[in-house]
């Protein structure tokens, strides 16, 4: 439904209707009418065709990649779950191993690759509870330790920007968020990885956003509360990636985002 609007209002934009677009592109009139009422989805050709004689081949490369990717765009987490949250770990794994610069945004959570065991097992056991999901929380847990380990190896870069409230939002007790901050501290001594805060201070470019990653320049997911949203289009790939960068400038490294994890650490003493 969604590629049958993008493409309605293409052929709106040029003027023509659903009769005058099959005549151009010699195509039976009801091909259109089953393109424009979401019966068919369309081929690579039928995209480029459309495009092309509606004067919008500069649409092409998002509508492919919007027409491939149509099933997994928007996921909910209880079909993500279903056999467990240690598949759901296990299950990203393949793709983080083949993502060479990992871009992370968070504002309401430490994010997983920066999290501890004991943080870790609160925020799945949170997670777990709400969404109702198979108990397998130990397995989880160890599977998502397993996984952060990727920090650590040669040919990675991360960049990571926190939202300086996520660093106060207590998940655990107090011993949890002590513990946590100070291994930020320690992380951010690795080569590969660039933590930024983003201070609550700080004149805003851009509004808090939900969480986000951006797996090279090719993938964006998206955390809701209900669902992963998958995002493929270079377009708006495009848009995550200035909207990092643009938090980017808000944030603070180095000394003065330590001092910021130190005095949020202070509140948990």
């Amino acid at each position: 439904m969604a590629i049958a609007e993008r493409l309605r209002e293409i052929m709106r934009d040029a003027g023509l209707n659903g009769r005058s677009l099959a005549e151009a592109a010699s195509w039976h009139e009801s091909k259109s009418s089953r393109l424009l009422h979401a019966k068919t989805l369309p081929s690579d050709e039928d995209l480029r065709v459309w495009c092309q004689v509606c004067g919008a081949l500069d649409q092409v490369d998002d509508l492919v990649s919007l027409s491939r990717t149509a099933e997994s765009m928007y996921v909910e987490w209880k079909r993500l779950h279903r056999t467990g949250l240690k598949q759901l770990q296990d299950s990203k794994v393949p793709l983080y191993e083949s993502t060479r610069l990992h871009r992370v945004y968070c504002s309401q959570v430490v994010p997983g690759f920066l999290q501890t065991g004991a943080y870790a097992r609160a925020m799945l056991k949170m997670f777990g509870t709400f969404h109702n999901a198979p108990d397998d929380l130990e397995a989880a847990v160890a599977s998502r330790m397993l996984r952060n380990n990727i920090l650590r190896r040669a040919g990675y870069r991360f960049k990571f920007l926190i939202e300086e409230q996520v660093l106060r939002h207590q998940l655990g007790d107090p011993s949890v968020m002590r513990e946590q901050l100070d291994h930020l501290l320690e992380v951010t001594k690795l080569p590969s990885t660039s933590i930024g805060i983003i201070p609550v201070t700080t004149p805003r470019k851009l509004w808090a956003l939900e969480a986000f990653n951006i797996f090279d320049d090719s993938l964006v997911q998206v955390e809701l509360l209900t669902a992963t949203v998958n995002v493929t289009q270079p377009s708006e790939i495009d848009l995550y990636i200035r909207g990092f960068a643009d938090m980017a400038h808000m944030s603070v490294v180095g000394a003065p985002a330590k001092g910021i994890i130190q005095a949020a650490k202070q509140r948990f003493l």
